[in-house]
């Protein structure tokens, strides 16, 4: 299986980002889906955050990702910016907020990519064919 998950990283994933490239990215993608209302202060990668792949701090305005998600392809981590970027418009979890997430077409594709990473990480992990 994580064989097959890298195959399929390797095919879409793009260089990384760095954190300046990555407040562009989410200024870009505030102004296409949220007609520029979401206006962080800082975007950032973290490696603190293993449990979440992303948070914000609407009071700072501040998004920080976590670094798993570098060499995910793109649609990945617009999605998890994109999410991060609604939570400085609505609070929450709340109909309003996936409401704000519906006008990005490819969330219900990143959100299974990310559980299919979170089921694989959960798998043994078993030799393959090799015996490695």
């Amino acid at each position: 299986m994580s064989v097959m998950l890298d195959k399929l990283a390797a095919q879409e994933s793009k260089r990384v980002l760095g954190d300046d490239e990555l407040a562009e990215r989410a200024e870009r993608l505030s102004a296409q889906y949220f007609d520029g209302r979401a206006r962080p202060n800082s975007v950032r990668w973290v490696t603190n955050q293993n449990t979440r792949w992303g948070s914000c701090t609407p009071s700072e305005g501040s998004i920080r990702l976590s670094h798993r998600l570098q060499g995910m392809p793109e649609y990945v981590v617009d999605y998890v910016l994109l999410h991060e970027l609604a939570h400085l418009l609505v609070p929450g979890h709340g109909p309003r907020f996936w409401r704000l997430l519906e006008a990005y077409p490819r969330t219900e594709r990143a959100r299974g990519y990310l559980e299919g990473v979170v089921a694989a990480d959960r798998l043994p992990h078993l030799p393959d064919a090799r015996g490695d």
